[in-house]
């Protein structure tokens, strides 16, 4: 018996999900590294040394890369599930 129909829509809500961080990758980047550097100022300020936050392409990059990985690991589940291979 293959897998049901709200397992199924979780798993291809998951796809969405990493797809859309993936399109969206650059406007999410900026806002978490605008967060990140307010929190290295601060805690610098503090009198901790912390590393400084990451180059703007770097983290598109990252975040690019994120939602990739995210994809690609429910494509996989997909296809097992589809196949009998998982649960």
């Amino acid at each position: 018996m293959g897998p049901s129909i709200s397992w199924m829509l979780t798993e291809i809500s998951r796809l969405l999900l990493g797809l859309t961080v993936a399109a969206f990758h650059k406007p999410i980047a900026d806002f978490i590294l605008e967060r990140e550097r307010n929190l290295v100022v601060l805690l610098r300020q503090r009198g901790l040394m912390v590393p400084p936050a990451p180059t703007r392409n770097t983290a598109h990059t990252m975040y690019f890369c994120i939602g990739m990985a995210i994809a690609a690991i429910e494509l996989a589940r997909i296809y097992m599930l589809h196949h009998g291979l998982m649960y």
